[in-house]
């Protein structure tokens, strides 16, 4: 299960436990909660925004109790298109795992836009007089870099990518530290009037707002599942990368919002004037330890940021090429790099619309960014995945399952159930951005894209029905589409 070699000419598996583990925190960390502080803060209207953290922390973890079951039982490059693809292959034919391609290819590089975004941030607390142009430059210049530097072989990759991990974690840690120094327990744990009045409308608005947030700053648990084939020991080390990276980004997080919220009064998060909004770190380290102190501090947070977008656009160019390989998506991102074994047209594409994805959130803002992003994966994604799971469970018990999911299916019910409530309250938490809307006319843009694909491709339903069947391929349980009689 977890030893077979892939195919000549295919991925290697190099990664182990400790890489995986590393490329998941970088990718989890990275910028997010260093730019989300001050928007948990406003969702809430005050310091207990650190409920958002925590509703994030149990959605991220019942979700990645999801991912440590599938990944396990099936450890192949591409993550939920291979996931889909088993599930309901039986019954829509390859429309489910098409049309998660299709929105992966728009919401791995929007996750990653928002990083570029945060880096430019955190920039120009050291070049306060980084105008638009220069910003937007900057950060184009940024993506074409991560590009460059992934133009090469997976082994001298998960090399970088420690060393980047291991910057994340000094610049986490440093803030934690130097809040703990001054941290003041009044300004952290002191409310204003009604933050906790679970009766009010206005409440709810915030939890559904704070929770997009919360599981925004936890995306990238899952990113190793995307590059199951390149796993050492698949069926141990893919479950446990997710686990161990969540419940230490949960501690990270919680630490880290509590000790910001004791050193900058939260008032000042709210203020656009104020550099606590845009860069509530450097604050930290201005209070605590002083401008060089946070000119430093700063310095890593901006590696921290780019290791995050490495690590994203890593995992998430493997999506289009196993889908490709399959037959499932447009076949020219089945090609790999002659030299290094890389998806050289996946990682071209999602640089590209990771550059775009930069551009939107400069010119509008970020808290609408990842609005979007949610609810673009939230229906073929997360929704699905969790669906494809207990349809796994039903048709395929014979499937090796090296994990199971704890408490099953309690996790997955509650999973569901928060991803519902971040998509059922987007357009009250974006008014007039729509994303609901934007979300459903993706999926029918890719709905018709599938349809001429299918027609070029004589498949269903231009072509016979097809059912599963297991073989000897190179991922374990792989199915190959044979019509029925």
């Amino acid at each position: 299960m977890s030893g077979s070699p892939p195919p000549p000419g295919g991925f290697v598996r190099r990664v182990g436990l400790f890489q995986a583990t590393a490329i998941n925190m970088s990718q989890m960390c990275g910028i997010g909660p260093f730019v989300t502080i001050p928007l948990m803060v406003a969702a809430f209207g005050g310091p207990q925004a650190v409920i958002g953290f925590v509703a994030g922390a149990v959605l991220a973890l019942c979700d990645g109790l999801v991912w440590a079951e599938l990944g396990a039982s099936l450890p192949g490059s591409g993550g939920s298109y291979l996931y889909l693809r088993q599930a309901f292959l039986y019954r829509t034919g390859r429309l489910m795992p098409f049309l998660f391609v299709w929105t992966a290819m728009l919401f791995i590089p929007l996750i990653m836009s928002t990083g570029v975004v945060g880096f430019v941030q955190y920039l120009g607390y050291l070049a306060p007089g980084l105008g638009q142009t220069a910003g937007d430059l900057v950060g184009l210049g940024a993506i074409a870099l991560v590009v460059v530097l992934l133009w090469r072989g997976i082994e001298h990759i998960a090399r970088i990518t420690a060393v980047m991990w291991t910057v994340m974690i000094a610049s986490v840690l440093l803030v934690i530290v130097a809040a703990a120094t001054h941290f003041s327990p009044h300004m952290a744990f002191t409310y204003p009037a009604g933050a906790f009045n679970v009766m009010s409308n206005h409440f709810w608005l915030g939890f559904a707002a704070g929770l997009t947030i919360g599981i925004y700053d936890y995306l990238g648990y899952n990113t190793t599942a995307y590059m199951g084939a390149e796993i050492k020991e698949p069926g141990r080390t893919l479950p446990r990368s997710i686990l161990f990276s969540i419940l230490g980004i949960m501690a990270i997080y919680l630490m880290l919002q509590i000790g910001t919220l004791g050193v900058v009064d939260w008032h000042r998060m709210t203020d656009p004037h104020d550099i606590a909004s845009s860069s509530v770190a450097s604050a930290v380290l201005e209070e605590t330890w002083g401008k060089g102190a946070a000119d430093t501090v700063t310095v890593l947070i901006l590696i921290t940021a780019f290791a995050s977008v490495f690590a994203g656009l890593l995992g998430g160019s493997r999506v289009p090429y196993d889908a490709a390989r399959d037959r499932v998506f447009f076949r020219p991102y089945a090609k790999l790099h002659p030299r290094h074994r890389f998806p050289m047209l996946g990682l071209a594409t999602m640089g590209v619309i990771t550059a775009v994805g930069f551009l939107i959130g400069r010119h509008t803002d970020l808290a609408t960014l990842i609005q979007l992003l949610t609810t673009v994966m939230v229906i073929v994604q997360a929704l699905a995945q969790i669906v494809a799971l207990t349809v796994l469970r039903r048709r395929r018990p014979d499937l090796p399952r090296p994990y199971r999911m704890w408490l099953y299916p309690l996790p997955s019910a509650a999973a569901f159930v928060g991803w519902c409530v971040i998509y059922g309250y987007a357009d009250k938490n974006s008014p007039g951005r729509h994303p609901i809307e934007w979300s459903l006319a993706w999926l029918a843009l890719g709905g018709v894209a599938f349809v001429i694909w299918a027609r070029l491709e004589k498949v269903w339903p231009f072509g016979p029905k097809e059912v599963g069947e297991e073989t000897g391929a190179e991922t374990p349980g792989a199915v190959t589409a044979t019509p029925l009689a």
